[in-house]
């Protein structure tokens, strides 16, 4: 409990934690960072972003006429001063102002970034690899660390090869349940967890800090299709961030949403409904989809989960590790 308070307290010293508005789609760069390891998000959207594409209802009408609430595909970074380095979790479509948003915060950088974790072959979470391509920055060796399936999928099929061929990109084995040490005290866990796995399996993340842990789980399907209790996960990291697609079952008319399962955030506060503050102070729901009211900052769905006690993820906020 004190590590998370520590967490808020430094989200709202750097005015980033907010529950009644959105942030500026450019976030300015705070003037008192951690000189310590951190996580810093980038994204919270689903994989089209926000507004999405050809929307013309009401849910993203507002949106294109005024751009600072615009918000970018779910995506995390790790950033550690001490050693000048920082790492990204998904390559979205947004990537390239994703990139310039991390600048701004973290300070320029003298490499594009030095890894990339993808969790899983869906639009939203690895298309952006295009841009470290040879029509963009051309990037040389750059690591991206995936899961087998993920990493047969780049190689074996352009223009991903391509990046491959060419070292844009250097593939980095990842092993469910595994660990990545980055430094002697930065390590990365893939979890597996079950999800439409048309092209690859699908991971979240579990990353790890001199003293405290992030969850980065921004897709699953339902809670109870995992082995895995999530609340044995929650137990043991500080900071979660939860996949909250969808609010409710109908949010999509005229589509079938068992096509495209997702633990709807209605689901999910119902099953953490006993969880003890503590735990329930932890969840902060990121990768919501352009229909999903928590999106506006006035919804009553907004609201709803803010007075249950969860937080909801916000493009520029900082968890110091």
């Amino acid at each position: 409990m004190k590590n998370l308070l520590k967490t808020t307290f430094l989200l709202i010293v750097l005015g980033l934690l907010s529950c009644e508005t959105g942030t500026k789609d450019q976030v300015e760069a705070p003037t008192n960072l951690p000189n310590t390891p951190y996580v810093v998000v980038l994204g919270i959207a689903q994989d089209a972003g926000y507004p999405q594409a050809n929307c013309k209802k009401d849910c993203c009408a507002l949106v294109w006429e005024d751009p600072q609430s615009r918000r970018h595909a779910s995506c995390i970074a790790l950033v550690d001063p001490r050693s000048g380095k920082r790492w990204l979790f998904e390559a979205t479509p947004n990537m390239k102002l994703q990139l310039k948003q991390l600048d701004d915060i973290s300070g320029p950088h003298d490499s594009v970034v030095d890894g990339i974790f993808l969790t899983h072959a869906h639009i939203g979470h690895y298309a952006g690899l295009i841009h470290l391509g040879r029509e963009v920055i051309g990037g040389s060796g750059i690591p991206v660390y995936a899961m087998p399936r993920m990493r047969s999928f780049l190689r074996e099929n352009g223009p991903w090869s391509q990046l491959v061929k060419l070292n844009n990109i250097a593939l980095k084995r990842l092993k469910a349940d595994s660990s990545a040490v980055l430094t002697s005290d930065l390590n990365v866990i893939p979890i597996q967890v079950p999800h439409r796995d048309e092209f690859s399996e699908t991971v979240g993340f579990i990353i790890r800090g001199p003293e405290k842990s992030v969850l980065f789980l921004p897709d699953i399907d339902k809670w109870e299709k995992w082995s895995q209790p999530i609340e044995d996960v929650l137990a043991t990291v500080d900071v979660a961030y939860l996949d909250a697609t969808f609010y409710a079952n109908g949010e999509i008319p005229g589509r079938d949403m068992a096509l495209i399962p997702h633990p709807f955030v209605e689901e999910s506060m119902a099953r953490f409904t006993d969880l003890p503050k503590s735990e329930k102070s932890k969840i902060r729901f990121i990768h919501m989809n352009h229909t999903n009211p928590m999106l506006q900052s006035e919804s009553e769905a907004r609201k709803t989960v803010l007075n249950a006690g969860y937080g909801i993820a916000e493009e520029g906020e900082v968890v110091d590790l």
